[in-house]
């Protein structure tokens, strides 16, 4: 189960990293939805990291 949810972190990471390309090449990108998306990918960076290394 612990690999499942690594891997569905990562996944979850990498989505919103593809959300924030997208958004970010728009022709009138919104910053605020820009920043709420990079909090995001920071905070699952941030459970990535705590689970590596308690697991």
């Amino acid at each position: 189960m612990s690999d499942n949810h690594l891997a569905a972190l990562k996944d979850k990471h990498q989505n919103i990293d593809t959300k924030i390309s997208a958004e970010e090449n728009r022709p009138f990108p919104d910053d605020n939805k820009i920043y709420t998306l990079k909090k995001q990918k920071l905070s699952i960076k941030d459970e990535i990291q705590r689970f590596e290394l308690t697991h």
